[in-house]
């Protein structure tokens, strides 16, 4: 799979570690930065994985931050980007299966490395159910707002 990475200052250890995780899987990975604890601003970060992911809609995007709640609101922004706030094995699935998301986001002050590491687990083993979820997918994508 390939993977476009980023974070804000309050994300970028677990950052640093997901993408030695997702390359030592084998993963295809582009660290979108930050590089340093400098503060940033989150937004700017989830613009540059969301437009690489509808660049390239093989792709997927992670995006950290703190929370992982600025992020994901982020993301959602962009028609095309179904971005999930994922805590656990279990939403990461979820995420996957049933919304067929694209972005994963979690949070640094939230989840540990072993979790992030099983979150990803859940992530990279899941597809997209499609059936009865592909009406609800495609509203979604329907919205305007």
């Amino acid at each position: 799979m390939k993977f476009y990475v980023a974070t804000d200052h309050a994300g970028i250890d677990l950052k640093d570690l997901t993408v030695e995780m997702l390359r030592a899987k084998g993963h295809d990975v582009e660290d979108l930065g930050p590089f340093s604890k400098e503060r940033v601003d989150y937004p700017d970060y989830a613009v540059k994985v969301c437009e690489s992911v509808l660049d390239d809609n093989a792709a997927h995007g992670i995006l950290i931050c703190g929370s992982g709640i600025g992020m994901s609101m982020s993301a959602n922004r962009f028609h095309g980007i179904r971005a999930a706030l994922c805590h656990d094995a279990y939403t990461a699935s979820m995420a996957r299966a049933h919304n067929d998301a694209n972005v994963l986001c979690y949070g640094e002050r939230v989840v540990g490395p072993g979790v992030a590491e099983s979150i990803i687990d859940a992530w990279i083993a899941g597809t997209f159910e499609g059936g009865r979820h592909c009406g609800r997918v495609e509203k979604i994508e329907a919205i305007q707002g």
